[in-house]
C-alpha cells in the first residue's frame, strides 16, 4: 500500500501540547509514530489526515454497525436536532425508543437511557444494590463493564504459574482505584458454575449483582457455554442475586434482541449502547418492571445529556432498520465470509486458527480451539496477531492492533471491502511469518 503517516505524525505532535498522549482516549494512542488521526469515515472505510484509505473493523469498537454516515440515521439526527436538543424535561419519543427497546428485548420490561455504556452499567449495578439492600457484586475474569471503579479491576497473571493451584491476583486495571472497593468485589472465571456457586454460597446473603457479557467484548469475543449461562441464570435467582447481562456491545448486533435472545437467557438487568443509534451518543438500561420501578423511590438516576434529541432520533431509525429489515443477515453473512476466507489463507500456509465469539463480533485466535476463559487467553501466544496487525494496517485493513478487541462488521461492508480485506491478509500473514522466522507458537503440529 505503501502508507505514510505524515500528516498524522505531524498533528500528533501538536496534539500532544493540549491533549495527554496526543488523543482524547487512552486506547486511541498506538504509539509516536502509528497514532492514527482520522478526516472522514464513509460505509465500512474510513480515511486519515493522510488521505490511506482503510476498511475498518474497528467500527468505533462496535457502535457503526449500518455503517459510517449512514443516509437513513442520520436524515433522522438532522431531524431530532430540529427538536431542540436537551431542555431537562421529557420528550414523546423517549417513550417511542423504550416501546422498541422492549419489543426486541423482552428483559426489558421498563427502560431508562443514559449516555454511555459506563453510566448505564454504574446505574446498572446501583439499582441492583438498592433493590436487594446488599453491596457486594460479581464479575467474570476478562469482562469489561467500563471505565468506573468498581469495574476496573483484572487478573494480575503476569508471572501467576497457571499450575500452581493457587489463583491469581486481582489487581486495579488503573492507578487511582482505591483498594477500599477490592473489598466488595469478587471476581469468577468464565464457564466455571461450581466455582460461582462456590462464590455464592460462601457469600450468601452479601451479594447484590452478578455482572457478565455472555460474549466478552473486549477478550476476543470469548463465550459463555449456554450451558454456563443456564446456570448462572438458577444460581442468581437460588441465591437472590440480580443478573445484570451486560449488552454495550452485543446488544442490537448478535442478534435483535441481543445474546439474550442467542442464549435463551432472560436478565434480570440489562444494559445497552454502541449499536444501538449507529454511533450517536446514547445508552440504555433495561430490566425487570419491580426492579426498575425503584427509580423515582430513593435511587438516583439522571443526566443532563440523558435522552438528547438527536441521539434519541437517531436511535429510533438505527433500531427501527435493526428490527424490521435483514440488516444482521447481512452483517453475519458477510462475518461469515471473512472468516472462510482467511482461513483459506491461514490453512493454506498450516497456521492454527480459531475463532471465538459471533459472526458479526469475531475474535481471531491462533490456536486449535477458542480460549474459553480469560486465563486460556493470557497463557497464550499472541505474538503472531499483534505482529499481522500492523501488517494489516499498512495494507489498508484496519483491526485492533490487541488481540482481545473482535473485528466488528457492518452492514455496508461490501464486495469490495471483502476484495481489499483478504488481500490485505494474505500479505499482512506473509509478512507476518517472513518477520516471525518461527518465533511465534502458530503453525500446525507436523
Amino acid at each position: 500500500m505503501g502508507r505514510t503517516l505524515d500528516k498524522s505524525n505531524a498533528h500528533f505532535r501538536k496534539a500532544l501540547t493540549r491533549l495527554p498522549l496526543g488523543v482524547a482516549s487512552n486506547f486511541r494512542y498506538w504509539g509516536e509514530d502509528r497514532t492514527i488521526y482520522v478526516k472522514r469515515g464513509r460505509g465500512g472505510r474510513i480515511w486519515d489526515l493522510d488521505d490511506n484509505a482503510y476498511v475498518d473493523y474497528r467500527l468505533g469498537y462496535g457502535p457503526a454497525i449500518l455503517g459510517y454516515a449512514d443516509p437513513r440515521v442520520d436524515a433522522a439526527a438532522r431531524q431530532g436536532m430540529e427538536v431542540g436538543g436537551v431542555f431537562a424535561l421529557s420528550t414523546e419519543r423517549e417513550y417511542a425508543v423504550a416501546a422498541r427497546i422492549a419489543k426486541m428485548v423482552p428483559a426489558a420490561e421498563l427502560v431508562r437511557f443514559s449516555n454511555s455504556g459506563t453510566e448505564a452499567v454504574m446505574a446498572a449495578l446501583r439499582l441492583a444494590r438498592a433493590y436487594t439492600g446488599r453491596s457486594s457484586y460479581v464479575l467474570l475474569e476478562g469482562g469489561y463493564h467500563g471505565l468506573f471503579d468498581a469495574a476496573l479491576w483484572t487478573l494480575g497473571v503476569d508471572g501467576w504459574n497457571p499450575g500452581s493451584n493457587t489463583d491469581p491476583p486481582v489487581v486495579p486495571y488503573s492507578r487511582g482505584v482505591p483498594e477500599i472497593t477490592r473489598q466488595l468485589l469478587h471476581v469468577a472465571p468464565m464457564n466455571d458454575a461450581n466455582r460461582l456457586e462456590d462464590i455464592f454460597r460462601a457469600h450468601a446473603g452479601e451479594i447484590a449483582a452478578m455482572l457478565m457479557e455472555p460474549i466478552q467484548g473486549n477478550c476476543c469475543g470469548i463465550t459463555a457455554d449456554p450451558a454456563y449461562v443456564k446456570a448462572v441464570r438458577e444460581l442468581c435467582d437460588r441465591y437472590g442475586v440480580v443478573l445484570i447481562i451486560d449488552e454495550v456491545k452485543s446488544g442490537f448486533r448478535v442478534a435483535r434482541g441481543g445474546v439474550q435472545e442467542l442464549m435463551g437467557v432472560r436478565a434480570d438487568l440489562c444494559t445497552f449502547a454502541k449499536a444501538m443509534a449507529n454511533g450517536y451518543q446514547i445508552a440504555a438500561i433495561g430490566g425487570r418492571e419491580d426492579i426498575m420501578r425503584q427509580y423515582g423511590h430513593g435511587v438516583a438516576h439522571g443526566g443532563t445529556y440523558t435522552a438528547h434529541s438527536v441521539a434519541l432520533a437517531a436511535a429510533e431509525k438505527t433500531l427501527q432498520i435493526i428490527d424490521e429489515t435483514p440488516a444482521l443477515e447481512t452483517i453475519a453473512a458477510y462475518g461469515r465470509r471473512l472468516q472462510a476466507g482467511m482461513s483459506e489463507i491461514l490453512n493454506a500456509r498450516g497456521i492454527v486458527h480459531s475463532f471465538a465469539g459471533h459472526p458479526s463480533m469475531g475474535g481471531l485466535f491462533f490456536a486449535e480451539t477458542p480460549p474459553t476463559n480469560y486465563r486460556d487467553w493470557k497463557s497464550s501466544d499472541y505474538t503472531f496477531y499483534d505482529t499481522m496487525a500492523r501488517h494489516l494496517h499498512d495494507e489498508g485493513v484496519l483491526c485492533e492492533p490487541d488481540s482481545r478487541e473482535p473485528w466488528f462488521i457492518c452492514e455496508a461492508h461490501d464486495e469490495s471491502c471483502l476484495a481489499d480485506t483478504l488481500r490485505g491478509f494474505e500479505i499482512a500473514v506473509d509478512r507476518t511469518i517472513a518477520e516471525l522466522s518461527g518465533r511465534a507458537r502458530h503453525r500446525a503440529a507436523n
